[in-house]
């Protein structure tokens, strides 16, 4: 199994925690179009083009919750109030979906040959981040502004788990 990333969000959409296992491969600079007019520019044309700058973690985060928040809503209003939102395939990566009661939201992107992983998220959710974090007196309650899981035990905890229980 291959792990992507792996997010944490809270009740008011702030990714408290993130971690990315794999890094994003670099662009190779070649666009997917083809590029019919390149030629006729001139030099000083050529430096007015718009030009696509890479997503910053904090974009990727935004990008992450903004498709779970869609597809959430979509999966509701098509299927009702008892439909959920597991998980969601493209042709590069699975998405994994658990939500809490508390409207904590899990995510993990892993390749696409992998099982749906929920309940390996309500574990996380149970025996790491509600041990380690919840119940740690020193943690805060609300993560405003960004501040995030800063917990060496969870981090810790979380390593352990991805290695040894997730199926590989």
């Amino acid at each position: 199994m291959v792990l992507y990333s792996f997010y944490i969000f809270d009740r008011h959409t702030e990714c408290i925690y993130s971690r990315r296992w794999t890094p994003r491969p670099a662009s190779s600079g070649k666009s997917a179009r083809p590029a019919s007019n390149s030629s006729n520019l001139s030099a000083a044309d050529a430096t007015h083009l718009p030009t696509r700058r890479a997503l910053t973690h904090s974009d990727d985060e935004k990008l992450v919750f903004g498709l779970v928040f869609s597809l959430r809503n979509l999966v509701t209003k098509l299927g009702g109030d008892d439909d959920t939102f597991l998980s969601y395939r493209t042709g590069e990566y699975k998405l994994h979906y658990y939500e809490t009661p508390t409207r904590m939201k899990f995510v993990m992107l892993t390749d696409t040959k992998v099982v749906n992983l929920r309940q390996h998220l309500h574990q996380i959710w149970a025996q790491l981040y509600v041990e380690y974090v919840v119940k740690n007196p020193l943690a805060p309650t609300e993560h405003p502004g960004g501040i995030g899981v800063a917990n060496e035990m969870f981090e810790a905890g979380l390593e352990t788990f991805i290695t040894k229980v997730l199926p590989v």
